[in-house]
């Protein structure tokens, strides 16, 4: 795959980050929109030559659509679009207030609405291009106590099947991406009222042994294949082979199980094994 011209979305940290400096590395042009702009300078300043930030709040169509403006004049379109900008929500169904999922339905799931809306138009004239979705296992699988958060990347998922099959015949491809834990930024925007939800997901994310750079190579990779499903972690390939075999009580008790043995795991000071 020749080098090209690729934006991605809360691109300033944690996978958005890992996959621009993977981009840069093979000599793409890269631009990452984000809402932090000391981060955004950041990691600018460390992709180098032919690399720019843009200030973009995917919740706000406006800042997509004065992207792609400037992309199209800046390098004349752009050939992968990676919806990756994204928080975390968790806490019993009864417990969420119904304000935590409009924040979180309007990033998770609008914001990757509204880039797929604003950028297929150019990538259409183009004949050619690849959007890349963020999802999560957590969109092919069933965590308890993160209903708002599951629900959105489930969300995430079926948009992408449903433009990968739209736009088939565009020249236009599409690729789904569902990481389980690894380590990443995406505990600072969980929304909880239980601390010690917050702390489990610290721990989880800082035990796995997938790093953000693992999976911005499969990414990389999915891209250049025109792959579809992006699953990069073994465990969560196998559990959701099993949701789609298994009898639900039976694949019920394996999510149950599973839940144990994370929160055993949470459960360990910092640093044990």
């Amino acid at each position: 795959m020749s080098p090209g011209r690729i934006f991605i979305t809360g691109g300033a940290s944690g996978l958005g980050r890992a996959t621009a400096e993977r981009y840069a590395r093979a000599g793409w042009r890269v631009c990452i929109g984000d809402v932090n702009d000391t981060r955004g300078a950041e990691t600018v300043r460390a992709l180098g030559e032919g690399a720019f930030y843009l200030r973009c709040d995917v919740r706000r169509e406006e800042d997509l659509r004065a992207v792609a403006d400037a992309l199209q004049e800046r390098w004349g379109g752009v050939d992968v679009l990676m919806n990756n900008a994204g928080v975390a929500g968790a806490g019993a169904i009864e417990d969420v207030p119904l304000s935590d999922w409009e924040w979180i339905i309007d990033i998770n799931l609008l914001g990757v609405v509204r880039g797929c809306r604003v950028f297929t138009p150019m990538l259409k004239r183009q004949g050619r291009g690849h959007i890349v979705n963020v999802a999560s296992m957590a969109g092919l699988l069933d965590v308890p106590m993160m209903s708002s958060y599951n629900a959105t990347k489930a969300a995430v998922v079926s948009l992408s099947e449903t433009l990968h099959n739209e736009l088939a015949d565009s020249g236009v491809g599409v690729s789904v991406v569902c990481p389980s834990f690894f380590k990443t930024n995406l505990h600072e925007s969980m929304r909880t009222d239980d601390p010690g939800l917050r702390t489990a997901m610290h721990k989880l994310l800082e035990r796995s042994p997938v790093t953000a750079e693992h999976i911005a190579d499969q990414i990389f990779r999915a891209v250049e294949r025109r792959e579809f499903y992006v699953l990069p972690h073994a465990e969560g390939r196998s559990v959701w082979r099993l949701k789609r075999l298994l009898p639900r009580g039976a694949y019920t008790a394996l999510v149950r199980k599973n839940m144990r043995r994370m929160q055993r795991t949470a459960s360990r000071p910092t640093g044990g094994t």
